[in-house]
């Protein structure tokens, strides 16, 4: 990011990493350089463990990481927190210092004081063989604040029920994360630069434009 310029991370597999280990280290967005601090905070503003699982906000500092914005003579508190960059990634931090990101802060799915990725359900849901795109958002919930909405198209000519999309989940990622609404649409909403619009897909749930089934 441009905030860490001119080097944020480094993906390279340590030394004597071979084979399917070492492509396990090139796969995530690698290490701080030396100088460069990083680590993942929850959402209580807890440091979270670096053990390749526990999830936050990454946030980093360093030499030449921007301490503030232009025209700030105070740090602005949604980007800094005590001296420390708050990139709005959201992943893990192994303990050998490897950041594997999921998700982006805005898009995470805060839900009884745990975080939900988006981004997985999202993968895991486009790996069934009757799904072409899935968009996942959190929504208003009473108990738990925020719940997981499941927005899908189907692949041409293909037929699949929230219930059976929701086992095919079940599979593969944790029961709390499963999603209980669902709404099948004709094709998901895209930025100028084609990325998921999930201000659109929350702002169709919030005016009741989608047709939404509730399962679980």
């Amino acid at each position: 990011m441009t905030e860490m310029s001119p080097l944020g991370s480094v993906s390279r597999s340590p030394a004597g990493a071979t084979g399917d280990d070492a492509w396990a280290y090139r796969i995530t967005q690698g290490r701080v350089p030396a100088g460069v601090a990083a680590r993942i905070v929850g959402p209580l503003g807890e440091q979270m463990p670096a053990d390749g699982k526990s999830v936050g906000e990454l946030e980093v500092r360093g030499p030449w990481t921007t301490s503030r914005y232009i025209g700030e003579d105070i740090p602005d508190p949604d980007k800094f927190r005590d001296g420390w960059l708050r990139t709005g990634d959201v992943g893990t931090l192994s303990a050998d210092g490897f950041i594997t990101l999921t998700d982006r802060a805005k898009d995470v799915i805060k839900s009884g004081g745990e975080w939900i990725s988006s981004v997985e359900l999202e993968n895991a849901l486009m790996a069934h063989p009757a799904v072409l795109e899935a968009c996942v958002v959190g929504v208003p919930d009473e108990r738990w604040d925020e719940r997981p909405l499941a927005t899908v198209v189907l692949r041409e000519g293909a037929t699949a029920t929230p219930g059976e999309l929701r086992d095919f989940l079940s599979e593969r990622v944790a029961r709390w994360q499963l999603p209980e609404r669902w709404a099948f649409i004709e094709a998901v909403p895209k930025t100028s630069v084609g990325k998921f619009d999930k201000k659109q897909v929350r702002a169709s749930y919030a005016t009741g434009s989608l047709e939404v089934t509730e399962v679980g």
